[in-house]
């Protein structure tokens, strides 16, 4: 089982910054063949990937949050930070961290981003 723990509730004005933090419970060789990574869903929208970190290293990143978002991984502590920059207001929502591969999905509960114009 693994179990995901959000960090980094913020409310933040628009330009600012805030970073996010996952960390998983589950013991290495479990959470590091998974890709890891963070999605958000804002009202009335559907859930979208933000950011992740494959197994092997490589990143993806939404073209909204390219260049303004940094996603990094420790393998060893098991976690996962999301590094947010020059946030707008169509950043709010609320964003989960994930963890998967194939038919496996593991997510957290849940954290609240809103950036103020």
């Amino acid at each position: 089982q693994v179990r995901l723990a959000e960090s980094g509730v913020g409310l933040v004005q628009a330009g600012g910054s805030l970073r996010l933090s996952c960390q998983a419970s589950a013991i290495t060789s479990v959470i590091n063949p998974l890709d890891m990574g963070w999605y958000r869903q804002a009202p009335g929208k559907q859930r979208e990937v933000v950011a992740i970190v494959r197994r092997g290293g490589g990143t993806d990143y939404a073209d909204s949050v390219k260049g303004r978002f940094t996603i990094n991984r420790d393998y060893a502590r098991k976690r996962t930070l999301l590094q947010m920059s020059d946030l707008k207001p169509e950043d709010t929502a609320l964003y989960y961290c994930y963890a998967g591969r194939g038919d496996r999905e593991y997510w957290g509960a849940g954290t609240q981003v809103t950036v103020s114009s």
